[in-house]
């Protein structure tokens, strides 16, 4: 078996690789970690040995798993529902949305705390940002929706003669059997999902590819936007605290006067998306996975 180290950084495809690498974290952190404090529901925890001090991303109380045998039963739960979706059943409770959140709330965190200890920051970041974008992928693949990554290629002039600007999609799902958007195209019918682990300094782009999409294309072009979360720590004089990333006036913003998505959906909503007229807008992923996206595919 790969060390954990090399485990966390390799490409994930499979549903069974994201529980048992979750399960290797949880039973490793406990030994590791031996600070931490809670500020607004989350838990803030660090390694500190001989005075080096390794922190890793907070996590939210409510939503992380840390015991593994409650893993184990919340993640067969899961797999049950995902079962369920697959068969077209559309009746779920409360209690299966919020488990549906927490399971993959704590498999994407669970990666990143891993990371957050064993990898150098510039590369943990990268990791965290290819395991999220293969969670999802691979949640979409369990649950036999068609997909694909589509690269646009958009035409443009310059002194030296036409060139190509590469405006790339983190995915693509289509109501066919295969996705029929291609680099000069986008179905109407298709949905392209932009998968951001965080909309800090990333919220524009969001919307201008969708804007610089609908020009190339000549029609409307669908898209929804997937984050884990906008939460950072940061120490101060009175110790170490959560803030907000999240961006909220920009964001309505961009929507009001840019371009409307068809629904951003977080692990780990912002607080703010809980207010009008940041709800309508704002969702938990949960919604996405249950109910939005079979909507959005058979409208």
């Amino acid at each position: 078996m790969s060390s954990l180290s090399e485990d966390l950084q390799k490409v994930k495809t499979d549903i069974q690789q994201f529980r048992d690498i979750t399960v290797r974290v949880l039973n490793y952190i406990p030994d590791v970690l031996n600070e931490e404090t809670e500020f607004n529901g989350y838990q803030i925890c660090s390694q500190n040995i001989a005075g080096t001090r390794r922190s890793i991303r907070p996590f939210r109380d409510d939503l992380f798993i840390r015991n593994v045998d409650r893993l184990n039963d919340s993640f067969n739960s899961f797999e049950i529902i995902l079962d369920r979706l697959r068969n077209e059943e559309r009746e779920f409770n409360p209690e299966e949305y919020r488990l549906v959140d927490s399971v993959v709330y704590t498999i994407q965190q669970a990666m990143g705390i891993g990371l957050d200890l064993m990898v150098e920051s510039n590369s943990a970041r990268k990791h965290v940002g290819n395991r999220f974008e293969e969670l999802i992928r691979t949640l979409l693949s369990v649950l036999e929706v068609s997909m694909k990554k589509v690269v646009l290629s958009i035409p443009y002039e310059t002194d030296e003669g036409e060139k190509y600007y590469r405006c790339e999609t983190d995915v693509i799902i289509s109501p066919f059997e295969s996705v029929r958007s291609d680099a000069s195209s986008i179905d109407q019918n298709e949905i392209v999902i932009s998968l951001k682990t965080t909309t800090k300094d990333r919220m524009p782009k969001i919307f201008i590819d969708k804007v610089l999409m609908e020009r190339f294309v000549g029609h409307p072009v669908r898209v929804v936007g997937i984050s884990q979360n906008d939460i950072q720590r940061h120490e101060g004089s009175d110790g170490i605290k959560i803030s907000s990333t999240f961006v909220s006036n920009l964001f309505m913003v961009y929507t009001r006067f840019l371009a409307q998505l068809e629904g951003y959906y977080y692990l780990d909503m912002p607080s703010k998306a809980l207010e009008r007229p940041f709800n309508q807008h704002i969702f938990p992923f949960s919604k996405f996975i249950i109910t939005d996206i079979w909507k959005m595919l058979n409208p």
